[in-house]
């Protein structure tokens, strides 16, 4: 097992390269975010390279692309404001109020004066809010939660009630000023508390200044505002305001009208199920749920599997089911109201990837399905403002890939990029393999990805890592080319000279419901980590190279972080080292929204056989704990707690805190990296690092960061 000798810094220095902070520098073109100009008619986007931003501007209409010289982007917003769609106004938060400012005279008047701690005007639940990385991004605060109405004329805000939720506290131990230590302190509440964040609903008149409060009952608010999410809108008109409702329970969504000028409410149409109800699989993801006139689309996993079904809003009876089959919905793109058909993206559509995502039209009366491009890639999309067009991304976890425009046909009207991967694979890149197994039931297709190593000769025997994410509310893997922060996590790793493995076991979304529903009630079994030893195993029969006979190491953030720890206390024999970083290791204390939508109510759930500070005795291999001292979305006592009972049960392991990092390490995380690096390469490679190797820092770039994660 021992490898005596010391990796170089050459090697090092190649895996850096290939962080996604790079990657667009590297390849040029393979991430297009475009800047709608014209009304949507026409874009502009921006090209990395290592001399700086190329922008490019696309006509669709007329199928041309052109260089252009860097647009002024001056004066290009507040973000602390929000804007009437007509640029007359805009909205913003003074102390616990709504404020409104005329943008041509810059007079300014309060919206509301009855604001109060803890029970303000526009604003989320703190216990979402990232505090600690908008003072790293020196941002004053997040945007006000307000929607305007289409003509301008009235504003869609909540009155957010935070009163009897829980506070929790954090310790700066060094503030930015020197100072002495600082206490934080945030509204979060635990799994089981009986009071959570309250949204109340009110309109506010932009001339008039009239209020009127929304005659429903307040909203049960659990993650994030439900307007800054999407669960309230206006209609088209600006007739009605919409919303979706999920009760405490999460196991029933309501679809609620709420006219603007009397604050009335009435249900459309209401669903409840045996577990969890949600209008999408994917926590934070637009719902998918449509509007049209009189009609509404609704999704649904009545069937088993996320579909569309149209309803009449006046009854709320229910028309016909739009969309049918062993597939899920993804996305609803695009209504054509004219020629009554629904453009949507799919996914289980595309070979035999269940996640890959396919392009698809159905007429609203279930008639004429297909897919709109007739090929087995995956497909990222992105629709233009005025809905005229859409900005497609085709590529697969091994191609790059290829962006154009296109029409509601499918057809190409502009070809923007085809980058290669010329300049990774010379970093040590490999292209991954993707790989089907059975779960640990013997019967469930499980799917995942093997990075490969730098150098790979399948004549020799690598270390393996595994890097689980358990969900339930994301998955691990990106069904496309960009294999998001986790992955480009393992690309680096396997850079170094490790195999690492990926993949989504049973009780991750993006399947059909009973699937996903393996994991409600049992998010202590970290997403299926049964299901990840079982694919181990099998993929090592048939591929030597894959060195089991050391055991396994596993590395993993927030919940992969749990997850990370859960696997070496259920599987001690196999999984013999391993990282964990900012893991939530005890559901008891994290987010109730997460515990009581993805494990069930406290009354049905035992939340302290999730934990793994209680099982810390079963501690037998390596391991490397890392938090943010600063973390304000997984506290860091998640790792201290855990640590106190390792230390209980007199079990060797590490720990590294940095005092001022945030959950995601923004501006620390060339720390955690090399961290990360040396850990595995000293006790899973038995090497030894190259003496003296640091990381450069990410710059604290917002665009940058954005760019990433969106």
């Amino acid at each position: 097992m021992t490898d005596t000798r010391m990796l170089t810094a050459e090697v090092y220095r190649d895996a850096e390269r290939l962080h996604w902070s790079h990657r667009q520098e590297l390849m040029p073109g393979a991430q297009v975010r475009p800047l709608w100009t014209d009304g949507g008619g026409t874009f502009l986007y921006a090209r990395r390279t290592t001399e700086g931003n190329e922008f490019v501007r696309v006509d669709p209409a007329a199928g041309t692309r052109e260089a252009v010289s860097a647009p002024d982007f001056a004066g290009g917003g507040d973000f602390t404001a929000a804007p009437s769609p007509d640029g007359r106004f805009a909205v913003y938060r003074e102390g616990h109020d709504l404020w409104l400012r005329d943008l041509e005279s810059g007079r300014a008047r309060p919206l509301t004066t009855d604001g109060e701690p803890d029970y303000e005007y526009g604003t989320g639940p703190d216990s979402m809010e990232p505090r600690t990385l908008m003072r790293a991004l020196g941002l004053p605060g997040m945007p006000p939660a307000v929607a305007w109405s289409p003509d301008s004329r009235r504003i869609l805000a909540h009155r957010t009630d935070q009163r009897r939720v829980r506070q929790v506290h954090w310790v700066e131990a060094r503030p930015a000023d020197g100072s002495e230590p600082a206490l934080h302190a945030k509204r979060y509440p635990y799994p089981g508390d009986g009071e959570p964040p309250l949204a109340e609903l009110v309109v506010l008149d932009a001339e008039s200044g009239e209020v009127v409060r929304g005659k429903g009952a307040p909203l049960v608010m659990p993650f994030f505002s439900p307007i800054q999410w999407r669960w309230v809108w206006w209609s088209a008109d600006g007739t009605a305001v919409f919303y979706l409702e999920q009760s405490a329970d999460h196991r029933t969504l309501r679809l609620n009208r709420m006219d603007p000028d009397s604050g009335e409410v009435t249900t459309i149409l209401s669903e409840t199920g045996a577990t969890r109800v949600e209008p999408n699989q994917f926590m934070g993801a637009p719902p998918i749920v449509e509007i049209i006139g009189d009609e509404v689309l609704w999704y649904s996993q009545r069937d088993g599997w996320g579909h569309l079904y149209l309803y009449d809003v006046v009854s709320g009876t229910l028309k016909k089911q739009v969309t049918s089959g062993a597939w899920a919905v993804r996305e609803i793109l695009h209504v054509d109201e004219a020629e009554r058909v629904v453009y949507f993206v799919a996914s289980g559509l595309a070979g035999e990837d269940p996640y890959r995502r396919s392009v698809c039209r159905a007429g609203l009366d279930g008639s004429g399905f297909a897919k709109v491009i007739d090929d087995d890639l995956d497909h990222a999309v992105t629709v233009s403002e005025n809905a005229g067009y859409f900005v497609d991304s085709a590529s697969t976890v091994a191609s790059a890939p290829v962006t154009t425009v296109r029409g509601w046909d499918g057809s190409v009207l502009v070809e923007l990029e085809r980058p290669d991967t010329t300049a990774l694979e010379a970093l040590g890149w490999r292209a991954p393999q993707q790989f089907r197994v059975k779960a640990a039931d013997g019967r469930t297709d499980i799917h995942g990805v093997i990075h490969l190593p730098r150098d790979f000769d399948p004549a020799k025997r690598y270390p393996v890592i595994d890097s689980p994410y358990p969900g339930p509310q994301v998955n691990r893997l990106m069904p496309g080319f960009d294999q998001g922060f986790f992955g480009n996590m393992s690309e680096q790793l396997a850079a170094l000279g490790f195999v690492v493995v990926a993949l989504d076991g049973r009780g991750t979304p993006g399947r059909d419901k009973p699937f996903h529903d393996v994991s409600y009630g049992r998010l202590a079994t970290a997403g299926s980590i049964d299901d990840h030893v079982a694919a181990l195993r099998h993929l090592a029969e048939t591929r030597p190279w894959m060195d089991l006979d050391r055991g396994v190491a596993a590395f993993g953030m927030s919940g992969g972080g749990f997850a990370t720890v859960r696997a070496m206390l259920d599987h001690p024999d196999f999984y013999t080292v391993g990282v964990s970083i900012c893991g939530s290791h005890d559901h008891r204390h994290y987010h109730q929204g997460v515990a009581e939508m993805y494990d069930g109510p406290p009354a049905e759930t035992d939340y302290a056989k999730g934990a793994n500070a209680e099982d810390a005795h079963l501690l037998e291999g390596k391991l490397l704990l890392i938090h943010g001292g600063m973390d304000d979305n997984v506290s860091p006592t998640h790792t201290l707690r855990l640590a106190d009972r390792l230390l209980a049960a007199d079990k060797d392991f590490e720990l590294r805190i940095v005092p001022a990092a945030d959950h995601l390490f923004i501006g620390h995380e060339h720390h955690l990296l090399r961290w990360l690096w040396d850990f595995m390469v000293r006790h899973h490679m038995g090497a030894e690092p190259p003496a003296g190797y640091r990381i450069a820092p990410t710059p604290l770039d917002m665009d940058l960061i954005s760019g990433f994660f969106s």
